[in-house]
């Protein structure tokens, strides 16, 4: 090994020649380097390296990567001697592997790179390893040096390819943990779905009435003629139908076609009076169709809620306190409320409720029609036929009946003014809810 290759000075002014703008700093800790290299305290190069340059890991590599060409070679140097005087041949190549290693090895940049090395320095069918086997054939006096020159340069490329893995972990932590990943920053927050704004309102349609003493009941949604119309006093020759634009499924039953997609939710009062003897108070909510052009104040589906109330003594003056209160507790305990005279086959007297105009307080605007007054359900007292086909005793019992759209109520809440942007899954529209 030449004299330029082991002199400390030397290796200083390549160093100063590499990094200028910083070379009083990478000199102090090349030096330092060179004199944990010579104690062969490795670990604490690489920590002080990392400590004094931590802001540039490049310029500590390059460093590096010197140091390792440089590696012991004050003892390597003794070591080749002896072994050339005893074995020169053999020495020699040892020494041009070592060299070749250590220039290979300042060159490997990652993993796959240092796995490739490590195979061909120090597999099994490595070079050193094939010497150390032969040493047994050497003559004797041969056998000392070349196993102390092997044995300690397979030592010191197994230790700086220990230092060099770190070396390279610590480029790799500082271009993508620093770099990219602050791990001191709070974690991102996981979105949370919502309540459709129906559902809600149909949460709190339930609640109030749950809280009054009524059980929800749910119903098919696909129907008989029979529940659907005739069973509520709505025949086939009747104009009510009509306004109804009823779908029906497309399959016969007895030469008819009697299965329709429910228009409302009033069957399952029908079903549940089949079932039950009075008391009953039930609220039966549930999704309903109809053949609907859609526009802003209508839509093929929607969501009702059906109110039911059967007992001895029941009457009007029941209905009108019992959705006063849910129209309180819904709209606000200050909202007035109207009941008019309203026409609805299945309740007889019906009424339709209204309440006061959210907007103009009731002197009129064009929410309100100009009427000051905003209707919001229908309601009635259960006719007396419905009551006799159901096995009830008409003159013991009486009871009262309403129906709501929860998309009106929900629009009339929030000031929404086109029934269609509930259904068009606008996350922009839906996340305000």
């Amino acid at each position: 090994m030449s004299k330029s290759e082991s002199d400390p000075s030397e290796v200083l002014r390549r160093a100063q020649q590499q990094i200028a703008a910083e070379a009083d700093q990478v000199a102090q800790v090349y030096q330092q380097a060179l004199k944990d290299l010579a104690s062969g305290d490795l670990d604490e190069l690489l920590r002080r390296a990392q400590q004094q340059v931590a802001g540039d890991v490049d310029q500590v590599a390059q460093v590096y990567q010197q140091a390792l060409k440089d590696l012991a070679s004050a003892d390597l140097g003794e070591l080749l001697r002896r072994a050339q005087q005893q074995a020169a041949g053999q020495a020699d190549e040892v020494a041009q592997v070592y060299q070749r290693a250590m220039e290979a090895l300042a060159d490997a940049q990652n993993e796959a790179a240092l796995h490739a090395w490590r195979i061909d320095y120090l597999g099994r069918k490595a070079y050193l390893n094939s010497v150390l086997r032969g040493i047994s054939d050497l003559q004797e006096s041969q056998r000392s040096a070349m196993g102390a020159l092997a044995n300690r340069i397979k030592a010191d490329l197994e230790n700086a390819l220990t230092i060099w893995q770190e070396q390279i972990e610590a480029k790799r932590l500082a271009t993508t943990t620093v770099d990219r990943l602050d791990v001191t920053l709070p974690g991102r927050p996981k979105k949370i779905g919502r309540l459709h704004p129906v559902a809600q309102t149909l949460r709190d349609v339930l609640a109030a009435f749950v809280s009054m003493g009524f059980s929800v009941v749910e119903g098919p949604e696909v129907e008989s003629d029979y529940y659907n119309f005739e069973a509520l006093r709505i025949p086939k020759d009747h104009p009510a139908r009509d306004t109804m634009d009823t779908l029906y499924v497309d399959i016969p039953h007895d030469g008819e076609y009697d299965v329709v997609m429910r228009t409302h939710t009033s069957p399952n009062q029908v079903r549940v009076m089949e079932k039950t003897r009075p008391p009953i108070r039930i609220v039966s909510p549930g999704r309903c169709y109809r053949n609907e052009a859609t526009d802003p104040t209508h839509e093929w589906m929607q969501t009702q809620v059906e109110v039911l109330a059967v007992d001895e003594g029941i009457s009007m003056s029941d209905l009108k306190g019992t959705l006063f209160e849910f129209a309180k507790r819904i709209f606000g305990q200050e909202r007035k409320v109207r009941f008019r005279c309203d026409y609805f086959p299945f309740v007889e007297p019906g009424a339709e409720m209204a309440i006061d105009c959210m907007i103009c307080g009731g002197a009129g605007c064009r929410t309100c029609g100009g009427e000051g007054w905003i209707e919001i359900l229908g309601s009635g007292m259960v006719h007396p036929e419905i009551l006799t086909n159901m096995g009830y005793d008409a003159g013991r019992y009486t009871g009262f009946a309403a129906g709501m759209g929860i998309e009106r109520i929900c629009m009339l809440r929030h000031g929404i003014e086109d029934i269609r942007l509930f259904y068009a899954n606008d996350l922009r529209f839906l996340k305000q809810f």
